[in-house]
């Protein structure tokens, strides 16, 4: 029984060492954590909207009409007379 219970504070003894470690870890190192979500972050989202953007500008660009029709005259006013 004194063999389990020493196993047991072992393996509690480790626990908190490895979770001190990992926070200490992370607090020491938490600027270059950042940064490097930040860059990953930015690639990802840069690369969405390259590989998005060729399909939308296709959908957007309407075809231009072979045959267009005669001039619409103004009805908004009088015709600019130039002398």
């Amino acid at each position: 029984m004194q063999k389990l219970i020493n196993v047991i504070a072992l393996l509690s003894g480790l626990t908190s060492a490895a979770l001190i470690g990992g926070a200490g870890y992370v607090l020491l190192n938490k600027d270059a954590l950042i940064d490097q979500a930040k860059s990953a972050a930015a690639k990802a989202a840069t690369e969405a909207v390259t590989s998005a953007l060729p399909g939308m500008l296709d959908a957007a660009m309407p075809e231009l009409p072979e045959i267009t029709g005669p001039a619409v005259p103004s009805t908004t006013g009088p015709a600019l007379r130039l002398p």
